[in-house]
């Protein structure tokens, strides 16, 4: 470690200080354009000939001047490897002469943090594209996802990136919304578990996470993108709000990105009370706000609560944004001349400036070390490690929905006639989300290929069936009107022993698909021909199994009880086709849930399962019915769990307490099983409407054939809050029903407890979460669950 007293080193790049004395020395080094400069940001962006990746990119000409944007530094360095298609090799050098370059421009020679992609991977070409984050979710297993996030963390790193821009904490409110593929799902409370061990993989790997879209992005009206939000305080804070409390007080996330979208009519960009009240003051952060990019600049063009660029820098600062992304267009200039002017508190700029400089030290930047790691030309991004967590997240978050007349698994030496049909058996494409960089970026260089080897699931069950005879018939397209290929593909059908039909997504951006960011959807029926094809295979009599490989989901109401067997695979990633085959011949026994509804008829206006009673089905009523086909939570393996019993530790608890729950599952079928137990809670009695049932833990358990195991559950009274009439979040005396099952649909075991104590007004230490507790304590006489079937 270098001495504090180092001659003639500078203070801020003594490593024995503490990294306060070293922030506050710089930042009183620093003149007021040097200071502004570490709030922006530069792209060196591909051409408009090359489409969009972000929304509106082409509206911003490409700033000019590079040496003029550098000197007096940067902030930030966007996305140098996720921009276009450049080898490991050619975005480290890149990556090396743009540091070099920030270094050498400025007098004190601060380095930027570079940022990238990394919603399913590290967003670049040749790295591994794993399954999107809501196949994450349908795993609920929160360590595997952990273990992905350290090694895309360990990826970036190597490539010498210290910012990631990832998770998303949005919770679905509509699944029309194109962004559904790259959320954890529809309940707050998953959300925030496999969102909190996102961060901690990628945080414990050196980089820094990055939570979005802070706040209420996902629940726009309509389900359209950008989209004003009008939701009321109780459901901002019960629904959209604890995920992010959970992945800051549990993962440690040090960067927020703010939301597009307007909130009750105010900007989040624009809003104080979200970014500073709510997010510092109630919450406790104390890392970087960055802006989702070029919501700056949105402030004056879309949302118009400033008049020009320059004044909605002034607006974005004040409300708490620190950091302007992707490139400096209201901030830099704009903002030295609005501080010059009197118009912003010079202190309002330092603050920001203290949260980068401290992330930038804490990263090692003015340490005076190799800015990209050495061995960065060299690093493997699509590593037999990736390969091999990728393929386990993509067995484990495949859903049998259903099968009925247990059909599935096929087995692997089958002689049948097996017809693969559907737009989604050949295209390797379908089978992972819009961030990854194939259809990201590569689909805007065609003579690049995908970048990484990703077999289709044709390919993969001509490996997992050797011995059937396999043809195969495209039908349709994701989307279009072509129908020429339907009859076709009723005939290979209707001469086979068994049909197998992919539908489902191809995932693109603003429009260039039919999931993903800017792909909003009307309805949730099956995109463009994708119905009549399933419709034309049935009719042929021929046994069929219908496998959904989409990023949100569709409306299956209408063939749940006409096929032989249904499959929900959420954009698996390269490892995709591997795990769908395997699922279909028995070699992996599935054991995913589902983290969404799957809806039963498209034209309902799609709600999700957290429903007060008067939000379920209600005859006499209306004559809408929006029950699910599939609840949230579902999912079914080859091999049947019973749930045995449920007992509870106390029979009254304070409401400051905890208690003590535990369910016992036994697997009664005769091969190895992975279940995913599941702990609901309901309010009988509430000051406001509550959901009728609402997820307060779940456990992955491994049982042998025959064996019974006894989960347990450490449940913080804190998990009953809610946010009462006065809008505080408490606790309050009265019963609960606890509630377990295989999915918010089925829950056979219940019991009671009783909370007892004066009412608790929770701050914000309070306790989210469900942990399996320590070894267990005396405690009044247990209380049994009476089992129900």
């Amino acid at each position: 470690m270098t001495s504090v007293n180092a001659p003639g080193l500078a203070p801020w790049r003594d490593s024995a200080r503490t990294v306060g004395e070293r922030v506050e020395s710089l930042l009183a080094e620093m003149t007021l354009e040097e200071k502004v400069a570490q709030l922006g940001s530069v792209w060196l962006r591909n051409g408009p000939e090359h489409g969009n990746v972000a929304p509106m990119q082409d509206r911003f000409d490409q700033a000019e001047g590079l040496d003029e944007q550098l000197a007096h530094g940067l902030g930030h360095l966007t996305r140098v490897y996720g921009t276009a298609p450049l080898s490991a090799a050619e975005g480290a050098a890149r990556l090396r002469k743009l540091q070099e370059l920030v270094v050498t421009s400025n007098r004190l020679g601060i380095p930027a943090i570079a940022h990238e992609e990394c919603l399913t991977g590290f967003a670049t070409f040749g790295a591994t594209a794993y399954p999107t984050p809501l196949a994450w979710a349908a795993t609920f297993d929160p360590g595997l996802v952990e273990r992905m996030a350290a090694a895309i963390g360990a990826d970036l790193r190597a490539a010498g990136v210290h910012q990631g821009l990832s998770p998303v904490l949005d919770v679905v409110r509509d699944y029309r919304w194109g962004r559904v593929e790259e959320t954890l799902g529809e309940d707050p409370y998953l959300v925030g578990k496999i969102g909190a061990a996102y961060v901690r993989g990628l945080e414990g790997a050196g980089v820094i996470a990055t939570l979005k879209h802070f706040a209420g992005y996902a629940a726009s009206r309509a389900a359209r993108n950008h989209a004003p939000v009008s939701i009321g305080p109780r459901e901002l804070a019960d629904v959209i709000l604890p995920p992010f409390e959970v992945a800051l007080h549990e993962g440690g996330a040090r960067s927020v990105m703010c939301s597009y979208t307007d909130l009750d009519g105010v900007p989040v960009g624009a809003s104080a009370d979200l970014l500073r009240r709510l997010l510092r003051e109630e919450l406790g952060f104390d890392g970087t706000v960055v802006s989702d990019y070029w919501s700056v600049p949105f402030l004056a063009s879309t949302h118009q609560v400033a008049e020009d660029d320059a004044a909605a820098g002034e607006v974005a600062l004040r409300a708490g944004v620190d950091v302007e992304l992707p490139e400096t267009v209201s901030y830099g200039a704009h903002l030295v001349a609005k501080v010059r002017a009197g118009h912003v508190e010079e202190a309002l700029v330092d603050e920001s400036v203290r949260r980068v400089l401290r992330q930038k030290i804490e990263l090692g930047l003015l340490d005076g070390g190799p800015l990209v790691p050495d061995g960065a030309d060299d690093v493997d991004l699509d590593s037999p490690r990736n390969r091999g967590i990728a393929a386990e997240i993509a067995e484990r978050s495949i859903v049998l929905l259903g099968n009925p007349d247990g059909l599935l698994p096929i087995g692997p030496r089958t002689t049948a006639r097996l017809a693969v049909i559907g737009p989604c058996a050949d295209d390797p494409r379908t089978l992972m989300g819009c961030y990854a960089f194939p259809n990201h970026v590569l689909d805007r260089y065609p003579e690049h290929g995908m970048g990484l080897p990703i077999p289709s699931i044709r390919e993969s069950l001509a490996l997992e069936f050797p011995y059937a005879d396999v043809r195969y018939c495209l039908g349709a397209e994701v989307s279009g009107d072509d129908a020429s290929g339907i009859a076709g593909a009723a005939e290979v059908a209707a001469e086979a022993d068994l049909a197998l039909v992919f539908v489902g997504d191809r995932a693109g951006l603003f429009g260039g698909g039919t999931s993903g960011e800017g792909c909003d959807v009307a309805d949730l029926r099956l995109p463009g021909l994708q119905p009549d094809l399933v419709e034309a295979v049935l009719a042929t009599g021929t046994p069929t199994v219908l496998v959904v490989v989409s990023g949100r989901p569709y409306a299956l109401g209408a063939y749940k009880d006409r096929v032989a067997a249904l499959v929900q695979a959420f954009f698996p990633g390269v490892e995709g086709a591997a795990a769908v085959a395997g699922v279909l011949s028995g070699r992996v026994n599935p054991s995913g849930r589902l983290p969404v509804q799957i809806p039963g008829t498209p034209p309902i206006s799609p709600s999700t399962y957290l429903q007060p009673p008067l939000g379920r089905k209600a005859e006499g009523i209306t004559v809408l019915d929006p029950t699910p086909a599939y609840a949230f939570g579902h999912g079914l393996s080859y091999s049947a769990v019973e749930y045995v019993a449920m007992t509870t530790d106390v029979a009254e608890c304070p409401t400051d307490g905890s208690v003590e729950v535990r369910v016992k599952v036994r697997n009664t079928g005769a091969r190895r099983a992975e279940e995913v137990v599941q702990l609901y809670a309901s309010d009988p009695v509430a000051q406001v409407a509550r959901p009728v049932v609402q997820l307060i833990g779940f456990a992955r358990v491994a049982l042998e054939p025959g064996e019974e195991r006894a989960v347990a559950f450490g449940v913080p009274a804190d998990a009953f809050s809610y946010t009462g009439p006065d809008l505080r979040r408490i606790v309050e005396p009265g019963a609960i029903v606890l509630s377990a099952g295989p999915s918010a649909g089925d829950l056979p075991l219940r019991a009671a407890v009783r909370l007892t104590g004066g009412t608790v007004v929770l701050g914000s230490k309070r306790r989210l979460t469900t942990h399996e507790p320590p070894a267990r304590r005396p405690a009044g006489p247990a209380r049994a669950g009476a089992a129900s079937g």
